[in-house]
C-alpha cells in the first residue's frame, strides 16, 4: 500500500467550456501524478449557476470522487432530490440543520483500505449569515477522526482574512484546505506549521476572458448601472486550474502542495 495518496483539486467548473476543458485535461493529470483521488467544485456547472443531475453525473462520468459547492450549489430548485439522494455531491455543511443534501462525507479511496473525508464548509463575511464554520468543522473533526485522519476542507468564502483564520484554525487537524468561491487563483499554496496543506483560493477552471466567468459586457452594466443584468457563461480563453497534494497515509499531514494553472497567463 502507498505510503501517501495523490489527490487532486479542480476550482469551480464554470460551465460547458469549464466541462469541456476539464475533460480534456484531466486525463493527462491523472496520468501525469497517478492520481488516488480527485475532487472539484462544481457550484457552477450548470450555466455558471448551480448543478443540476446531468451535470453532475457528466463530471463523476470523468473519474472524479466527489464533487463540493458553495453558496450557488442550491440554486437551481430542481436539483433538490439529486443533491439529497447523492452522497458525493455536497454542499456547504453549515447550512441550517434540515437543510437538504450532504455537507460531508467519508470515502474510501479506490483500490487502497485508506478513507479520506471531504468536508464543505460555507464563510459568513459578505456571504450568508448560516452556521459558524469554525465550530462545524470541529463537531465533523470529533466524529470523523477516529474513522480516518485524512481530512480535505473545501472551504468557500469571500474573505481572504476569514479563509486565513479558518486555516490556521484547523492546522494540524486538516489534511488540506483548499479556498474557493473568488474564482481567481492566489498564490499563497503552502504547507502550514502543522501540516495542512493550505491555499486562500484556487481559482476557476473556465473562461478568463470574462468577469470571474461570466460574460463580460453584462457584468459591466451591473457595475455601472447597478441594476440587475443576465448572466451568461463566457466561452473564450480557458485556463484549468487546481491543485495536486500528497498526503501521507499514516499521519494525515500534507507532505507536497503544488498550484496547477494551465495554461498560464
Amino acid at each position: 500500500m502507498p505510503d501517501k495518496i495523490r489527490l487532486l483539486f479542480i476550482g469551480d467548473i464554470i460551465g460547458d467550456p469549464g466541462f469541456n476543458l476539464t475533460k480534456t485535461l484531466l486525463p493527462n493529470y491523472v496520468s501525469k501524478y497517478k492520481l488516488d483521488f480527485i475532487i472539484a467544485n462544481a457550484e457552477n456547472i450548470t450555466d455558471g449557476k448551480g448543478i443540476l443531475e446531468k451535470d453532475g453525473k457528466k463530471l463523476l462520468e470523468l473519474g472524479i470522487h466527489v464533487l463540493t459547492g458553495g453558496n450557488h450549489t442550491m440554486d437551481k430548485i430542481q436539483a433538490h432530490k439529486y443533491l439529497n439522494e447523492t452522497a458525493n455531491v455536497l454542499r456547504p455543511m453549515n447550512y441550517p440543520r434540515g437543510a437538504y443534501g450532504h455537507g460531508f462525507g467519508v470515502f474510501k479511496i479506490p483500490n487502497t483500505e485508506v478513507k479520506i473525508a471531504v468536508v464543505n464548509l460555507q464563510g459568513r463575511v459578505f456571504m450568508k449569515g448560516i452556521d459558524c464554520p469554525f465550530r462545524s468543522f470541529d463537531w465533523v473533526y470529533e466524529k470523523v477522526k477516529s474513522e480516518t485522519n485524512l481530512i480535505f476542507v473545501d472551504f468557500h468564502a469571500e474573505a481572504t482574512a476569514e479563509k486565513i483564520a479558518f486555516g490556521w484554525h484547523v492546522n494540524g487537524r486538516a489534511s488540506v484546505v483548499a479556498g474557493t468561491h473568488t474564482h481567481i487563483p492566489t498564490g499563497d499554496a503552502r504547507i502550514l506549521s502543522e501540516g495542512t496543506g493550505y491555499i486562500t483560493d484556487v481559482g476557476m477552471t473556465g473562461p478568463y476572458d470574462s468577469v470571474i466567468g461570466m460574460k463580460k459586457d453584462g457584468s459591466i452594466k451591473r457595475f455601472i448601472y447597478a441594476t440587475p443584468q443576465k448572466y451568461e457563461v463566457a466561452d473564450a480563453d480557458l485556463r484549468f486550474s487546481g491543485i495536486y497534494c500528497e498526503i501521507n497515509r499514516e499521519t494525515g499531514k500534507c507532505v507536497a502542495l503544488k498550484k496547477i494553472f494551465y495554461p498560464e497567463f
